[in-house]
């Protein structure tokens, strides 16, 4: 690992990380440092880093840089740790403000000696400000708030500085639109009626100060505007992911994943949407406030047309409101069955090709772009209508104010009535109108936004794993597993995938599981690994259960080899490490020599820097599963589970694995499920469900006497065994000869 923090039992640990953990342990939480993520190049944990650490583990954390005043008012709440300038650290546990003192700890100090007292001038000779604040776990409604319009209006929200300039820059925006229609007043009032050079050159330069002013703003608004759109988008994007990786497993496999990336994306619809035309259309609402007195103010008689057309705008939109919601939740629920089958013909392509499915796949793409098209028609010819209504409102806006305006002139027999103001008016009445068209307009537009999100709630808002990634016990595993009177039942189906199942293993045993298909084997991986918890029984790991220990602790500490694994783009040893990219190559090598995929290895073109594609498709099917097996090693866990792990090697892989299956299951607890009883022989115990039930737990030679479903299954793989030094025996087919 780099120096900034070493693998348990790999060395000593940094004493920055060492700082971090105590201080977590007064909230009671142990923290792995082998879950550390250094930053490149790092020589020494930083503030960021150590922040992030605790965060993952679901502890409010923040790196800060604080003076030495600000110790005194810290302190009480919690230790604090310090970070030193020579890259240790110390926890601040306590201060004396009217001695000036500090109370400073040193994280590698035996815990019965007493904190250190220590001035301003001492501390300031190792120290520079930089800390690191932890306080308890976050409430659920602060760490996975439900995805709803408040709560992302919240985030926005959360960019107050950048709104408030947002705010001043719309407002004198609005101020300066007043100024021009003035000037065209004075220009056609008084400059044309008294021929005054002096005044036309006056306003000129006057105007020429204004138009570079609102040029300046008008740029200052759209930058803000961006930066409040890109750091909101950050933020949603991490909230987004951060709690799609948190869904239950039960999730993923009940929905396609084209349907899940659908429904996702519409994220950023909703985002867009209040992030741009809610946000703009709002700020011309400060341009509508400061606009309409004035505009009562030069004729109310025409400003009264002007919001009467407006509204009568709204209104009709309003109207259509329901019966486009209905037609569009169609165009939705059509566009996610396009997209699901998108996406499983993507990732099932391999059977696709394999099988010549491209007609069918085409076939049924082409029935959902059809029904997607019939849907996306009818929302566009019940939407025409009321575009079709409002295009006369909108024009008598324009051309009926310029027409009454024109009336009321003629009709002027006092000759007091000036044009000026007319052409005020009207270049005030185009800037009053469009921000209410632009709302009306807004209303239409929400009920696309209000389904987009309604399909990202769909997804977001499902129950997580687990209420916080803090809650839940983080023992050390030994390895002792012990099943009481557990059942589970899958939802969806009536009869129990365990029926009251009681066994116990001691730590380091190597346990076998056997039976028919459905008879329960996965399952009882499944719960060992918290994937299901919806159990009755109690599921124990040296004596604590199973749904009181934290989830990431518990699946962290387990190995899993499953019968299809998949690998990450990147090279060899990248995915050989990926649950510990702290380790260095030789830990690499090593996990890999242990699963015999070492030999392969060395003979690729770059060795362990090969670069892996998607899907695989330069290696064979043995080699990315001892890849799988190297990789479940890495983090050394004590309990492993091998799920059909070697079903899909050749013969000489599946013997390279048995033959270190010895030295794989030293020091730790192993589930090995398979439907080859001959790869369980040297099992310590071996497990025999049947529908559900335990039928017998013991070594392979007393199943054999004992155990009548085990025996069956024994005798059908090996009945080849028996036939030999039989001269007599029948000639049957080769495949009927199988298992």
């Amino acid at each position: 690992m780099s120096s900034a923090a070493a693998a348990p039992g790999s060395g000593p640990i940094h004493p920055r990380l060492l700082a971090l953990m105590m201080a977590a342990r007064y909230y009671g939480l142990e923290l792995d440092p082998a879950d550390f993520r250094p930053g490149p190049n790092e020589t020494a944990p930083t503030a960021a880093a150590l922040s992030k650490w605790a965060q993952d583990t679901g502890m409010w954390s923040r790196a800060l840089r604080l003076r030495w005043r600000h110790l005194f008012s810290v302190t009480g709440a919690g230790p604090v740790v310090l970070l030193f300038n020579d890259g240790s650290a110390g926890l601040l546990t306590g201060s004396n403000a009217e001695t000036r003192i500090v109370f400073i700890r040193d994280p590698r100090a035996p815990e019965a000696e007493p904190p250190i007292p220590v001035d301003e001038m001492r501390l300031a000779e190792v120290w520079s400000g930089d800390a690191v604040l932890l306080r308890a776990d976050r409430s659920q409604s602060e760490a996975d708030p439900p995805f709803t319009l408040r709560w992302l209006t919240s985030l926005v929200m959360q960019e107050g500085k950048h709104l408030r300039d947002l705010l001043i820059a719309s407002f004198s925006i609005s101020i300066l639109t007043i100024v021009p229609p003035l000037i065209v007043m004075q220009v056609v009032d008084r400059v044309l009626s008294h021929h005054s050079y002096s005044t036309l050159f006056l306003i000129s330069s006057f105007v020429l100060v204004l138009v570079l002013y609102e040029t300046l703003l008008g740029y200052a608004r759209r930058l803000i505007i961006l930066v409040v759109g890109v750091r909101t988008d950050a933020k949603l994007n991490l909230h987004v992911f951060n709690r799609l990786i948190r869904l239950p497993l039960d999730y993923f496999e009940r929905h396609p994943a084209g349907e899940t990336m659908y429904r996702v994306t519409q994220v950023n619809a909703v985002r867009q949407f209040i992030t741009g035309k809610l946000m703009t259309t709002l700020l011309d609402m400060i341009t509508l406030a400061v606009l309409l007195p004035f505009l009562f103010y030069l004729n109310a008689t025409l400003a009264w047309i002007v919001l009467v057309c407006a509204t009568s705008i709204m209104l009709i939109i309003l109207a259509f409101l329901r019966p486009l919601r209905l037609i569009y939740s169609r165009v939705i629920a059509a566009e996610t069955m396009k997209s699901a089958v998108l996406g499983e013909t993507i990732f099932g392509i391999k059977t696709v090709k394999s099988l010549a499915l491209e007609p069918q796949r085409k076939a049924l793409w082409d029935e959902k772009v059809a029904e997607v098209g019939k849907w996306r028609m009818e929302l566009g010819k019940l939407s025409n209508w009321p575009q079709t209504l409002v295009t006369p409102i909108e024009r008598f806006m324009w051309m009926g104010v310029i027409l009454v305006n024109a009336y009321l002139a003629l009709s002027d027999e006092s000759g007091t009535y000036q044009m000026g103001s007319m052409i005020a008016f009207m270049m005030l009445a185009q800037r009053v109108s469009t921000p209410l068209v632009s709302l009306a307009r807004l209303v239409e537009e929400w009920e696309e936004v209000a389904g987009s999100m309604m399909q990202a709630g769909e997804v977001l808002n499902r129950p997580l794993e687990i209420d916080a990634a803090s809650g839940g016990l983080r023992p050390k595993f030994a390895g002792a597993v012990s099943f009481d009177d557990v059942t589970f039942t899958y939802a969806g189906t009536k009869l129990p995938a365990l029926d009251r199942i009681s066994f116990s293993v001691p730590a380091g045993t190597m346990l076998g599981l056997v039976g028919r298909s459905g008879s329960g084997k996965s399952t009882v991986t499944r719960l060992l690994q918290g994937i299901n918890r919806e159990y009755s029984g109690f599921l124990k790991i040296d004596g604590a259960d199973l749904r009181e220990i934290n989830l990431r602790h518990l699946r962290s500490s387990f190995g899993v080899v499953l019968q299809e694994n998949f690998l990450f783009r990147g090279s060899i040893r990248d995915n050989i490490l990926a649950g510990r990219p702290g380790l260095t190559l030789d830990d690499a090598i090593r996990a890999a020599r242990l699963a015999g995929a070492e030999e392969f290895i060395e003979r690729m073109p770059n060795g362990y820097e090969t670069y892996i594609e998607e899907g695989s498709p330069n290696l064979s099917g043995g080699q990315r599963q001892r890849l799988a097996i190297a990789r479940a090693l890495i983090t050394d866990p004590r309990i492993l589970i091998l799920d059909e792990a070697t079903s899909a090697l050749d013969p000489e892989s599946e013997a390279l694995v048995n033959a270190n299956l010895a030295r794989i299951a030293r020091g730790r607890t192993m589930f090995i499920v398979s439907h080859r009883l001959s790869s369980l022989v040297d099992c310590d115990l071996i497990l025999v469900l049947e529908r559900g039930r335990l039928m017998d737990i013991g070594p392979h030679a007393a199943l054999l006497e004992r155990c009548a479903i085990y025996r069956t299954l024994w005798n059908q793989q090996n009945r080849h065994l028996n036939k030999e030094g039989s001269g007599h025996a029948a000639l049957a087919p080769t495949l009927l000869q199988g298992d």
